[in-house]
């Protein structure tokens, strides 16, 4: 993705190395893509060519299903009462963008409190990896995250270095962790341990 596209549309919340991977781990390319998924299953709606004819697919589904939309899969009719109140800048990739990172911006505060409002980059990937997965299923830690309340803060107090890593898929198979070096004899290869015995205010 264009640098100077993230720096216009992007929420300046986020830097463009962690809008890059959350469009990464859960957009797509096509600024007119619509995906459709009715408890869990996949709908196979027709490829619209015309921002009218996804939108036209968009109003068909949304509150009968899970509807995503454009390059950052927006989640369409999140905030809206009525079908028409949806409009046609979901699928204008820079307001996609716009919306698509200011919810997740919002997403990763909600992770971030979860944790303790850690300050140590060193937390961030699974921060990040979290606020993916939320954004994928719409849940974290019970609640609804699209409709939650922002709870506000940054997204990271010291965020010059996020560690910002590639997501996985949230179905990939476990892999081998950091913290694990490959080779059982390599004791120094192992990666930063993390400390999450301060996490929701323990000692």
């Amino acid at each position: 993705m264009d640098p100077a596209f993230i720096k216009q549309c992007a929420d300046p919340a986020l830097k463009p190395a962690i809008v890059q991977q959350f469009v990464s781990a859960v957009g797509s390319g096509d600024p007119l893509a619509v995906t459709v998924k009715s408890g869990g299953r996949l709908i196979l709606v027709p490829k619209p060519r015309t921002p009218d004819e996804a939108m036209s697919i968009v109003r068909q589904y949304v509150g009968q299903a899970v509807v995503r939309v454009g390059v950052t899969q927006f989640p369409a009719g999140v905030g809206v009462k009525d079908t028409s109140e949806i409009t046609s800048d979901l699928v204008e990739p820079c307001e996609n963008l716009r919306k698509g990172s200011a919810m997740f911006a919002k997403i990763l505060r909600i992770v971030r409190k979860w944790y303790g409002n850690p300050t140590g980059a060193e937390v961030f990937p699974q921060i990040f990896d979290d606020a993916v997965y939320a954004w994928n299923t719409g849940q974290f830690d019970g609640q609804g995250v699209f409709q939650a309340a922002d709870p506000g803060g940054s997204v990271l107090e010291k965020d010059d270095k996020t560690g910002v890593v590639e997501a996985e898929p949230a179905d990939a198979a476990p892999t081998e962790t950091e913290a694990e070096p490959s080779n059982p004899n390599d004791v120094g290869g192992a990666g930063i341990r993390i400390d999450l015995s301060r996490i929701g205010g323990q000692k």
